[in-house]
């Protein structure tokens, strides 16, 4: 019976994260499609930035209401209605007559990307029990970075399709636009899965509730875990203000440290821009397409890494050995830039970094920000530090090519000045792990709430 519980927590988590599926693919779909998007619309290096980072936008927009829908109407539909916008953006962008419309179309899909990075793994954070609950989140990451390693693929494939020239003009089109298929299938499994329990006991409806938990209850003892989520809903308040007080300020001030740090120390510039790095160093277009698949490889490879340890190692072990290898690999990227070193080196350097994120801050940044939150206000306390990642994305999105780009850091430092930059956050985030993070590993959310409550 357990095994067959366990089934059937790891599907529900699964279809939830299929929304860090679509997450990945819509912020990546970029980095195969910038290129040619560029040439077609005869951008700018500012107006690239726009263009790529315009998503963002969209994404702080949805973290800041997904909390506040998902708090109101539930943590289900809310994920649907993200469904419904990776839909329709699909669409849109990849029809757009001129930039503005791609960027508009980019925002609206930006909005559903917020929405499923914060509901997913705090849906699967309130399914899970304590025992896997740091793997079954790290489910999502691993959806994440799947979505990236697909439509990389997708990207590879379209753009071999057909000449330059044809890509400039239509394969870019097909590639933002693939994304519908995969966000249709997404809504209708979704029909499939029960409301959170946690989210169904805040409403009082405590006998659905029982009756999700039956089902997903490892211990058999549904009633007493009904019991301990009714006991911590009843301690909490429905306001924001209860963040703001001693012991769940310093939760606030983890959450949203972590987010901006997680993204303020480069991931995303490889995300979206790894093509044009390695053109820049001599790369055609196919084989930097190639190349960007292999980080995709790294990516999903490493990210299992993360789930087969995050819930034996601990958290904070994992992202303090994690960070300490992107630093060393950021620190190695800017070097092979200011030497003119080969492409198979920057190569060997990048995939470096992304092995190192892809085992720790990747998926545990996530996993930490699910689950020191109550219940009660764990939607808009999620919002609060999914926001201020998605801030930190669009900031270091659109400064890249500003930056990569400039003429007289160029001339000196050859593509090395934006490397050093994120090397040295790594460093900030080391110590603020170090000194700051406590580790969760094993507890139950309730547990980790009291923990705060005790200051």
């Amino acid at each position: 019976m357990n095994r067959r519980r366990s089934a059937y927590v790891f599907l529900l988590s699964s279809v939830a994260a299929l929304g860090g599926l679509l997450f990945g693919y819509d912020t990546a779909v970029i980095s195969g499609a910038i290129g040619f998007l560029r040439s077609h619309f005869s951008l700018d290096a500012a107006e690239t930035g726009w263009a790529a980072a315009s998503l963002l936008i969209g994404c702080m927009i949805g973290a800041g209401v997904a909390g506040v829908v998902s708090d109101a109407f539930g943590r289900k539909r809310a994920l649907m209605a993200s469904a419904v916008l990776f839909a329709g953006s699909a669409l849109w962008s990849a029809l757009p007559r001129g930039l503005t419309e791609f960027v508009i179309a980019r925002v609206l899909g930006g909005v559903g990307v917020g929405m499923a990075s914060l509901l997913s793994p705090l849906y699967i954070a309130e399914i899970a029990p304590a025992r896997s609950r740091g793997r079954l989140v790290s489910l999502n990451q691993l959806a994440i970075v799947l979505g990236i390693l697909l439509v990389y693929f997708v990207n590879y494939w379209i753009a071999g399709l057909g000449t330059e020239a044809w890509n400039v003009d239509v394969g870019w089109r097909w590639m933002v636009g693939s994304e519908g298929f995969p966000a249709i299938v997404f809504f209708f499994l979704l029909l499939l899965v029960p409301e959170s329990p946690r989210w169904l006991v805040k409403q009082g409806r405590t006998d659905r509730a029982l009756a999700v938990l039956s089902r997903l209850s490892e211990s058999g003892q549904p009633a007493k875990e009904l019991a301990e989520i009714q006991n911590a809903v009843s301690r909490e308040g429905s306001s924001l203000r209860q963040l703001f007080r001693p012991g769940m300020r310093k939760a606030l001030v983890i959450g949203i440290v972590l987010a901006v740090l997680q993204q303020v120390t480069g991931i995303n510039v490889f995300m979206y821009y790894a093509p044009e790095i390695f053109k820049q160093v001599g790369s055609g277009t196919n084989a930097a397409l190639f190349q960007t698949v292999i980080i995709g490889l790294f990516n999903v490879s490493f990210t299992l890494v993360a789930m087969r340890t995050v819930d034996r190692v601990g958290r904070k072990k994992l992202m303090m050995i994690g960070i300490a290898g992107m630093g060393v690999s950021l620190s190695a990227i800017s070097l092979a830039a200011l030497w003119n070193k080969t492409e198979l080196w920057l190569l060997v350097f990048i995939l470096g970094y992304i092995a190192s994120f892809a085992m720790s801050i990747g998926p545990i940044v996530w996993v930490v920000i699910s689950e020191i939150f109550p219940t009660r206000i764990r939607g808009r306390a999620m919002a609060i530090s999914t926001v201020a990642l998605w801030a930190a994305d669009y900031l270091v999105s659109l400064t890249f090519p500003i930056i990569n780009e400039n003429t007289w850091l160029v001339e000196h430092f050859n593509h090395a000045f934006p490397f050093w930059i994120y090397a040295s956050l790594c460093v900030v985030m080391f110590v603020f792990v170090w000194r700051s993070v406590p580790e969760t590993k094993g507890k139950t959310l309730e547990e980790i709430e009291k923990l705060w409550m005790a200051g």
